[in-house]
């Protein structure tokens, strides 16, 4: 595609992104998806299992089977939120605990080295960039009828 359009670059590029992490990801016998999950449980607390969701962006059906399985794996415990018996609080294992960390490491590894490789104003520009795509969307303010 000679003209590139910003959504062809997103697409692109967060299809490498999720490439490169679930390569990495199968060496430890997991995914991309349950390394962000891992990442997205408070390691102290728990977090209630209505939270994962939002955090995640993930469709119900595909949350509810990345979570059997990190729970069949020993990654996590779930159990009954004491301030609201209908909810369930999602806990990391001492195993969860260590393979948050290095999903974290990994997370960390990668920010560091696209750090390395733009300038300082490259990185901030596509910050900003996100931000107004992000703003432009949830403002609903693409395909307003009256523009």
């Amino acid at each position: 595609m000679k003209d590139k359009t910003i959504d062809y670059i997103l697409r692109a590029t967060w299809q490498a992104v999720s490439r490169m992490y679930n390569e990495e990801a199968q060496k430890y016998g997991a995914t991309m998806a349950t390394g962000f999950a891992l990442l997205s449980i408070d390691k102290e607390n728990g977090t209630p299992s209505t939270a994962f969701r939002s955090k995640m962006g993930m469709e119900a059906t595909s949350l509810t089977r990345t979570l059997k399985n990190m729970e069949e794996k020993g990654l996590i415990i779930r159990k009954k939120n004491p301030e609201d018996g209908r909810g369930v609080l999602i806990y990391l294992t001492e195993f969860g605990k260590e393979k948050r960390e290095l999903s974290k490491n990994n997370v960390l590894k990668f920010n560091e080295k696209v750090r390395q490789n733009v300038t300082e104003e490259q990185f901030r520009n596509f910050v900003e960039v996100a931000e107004v795509i992000n703003e432009l969307i949830l403002d609903k303010n693409i395909f307003n009828a009256t523009e």
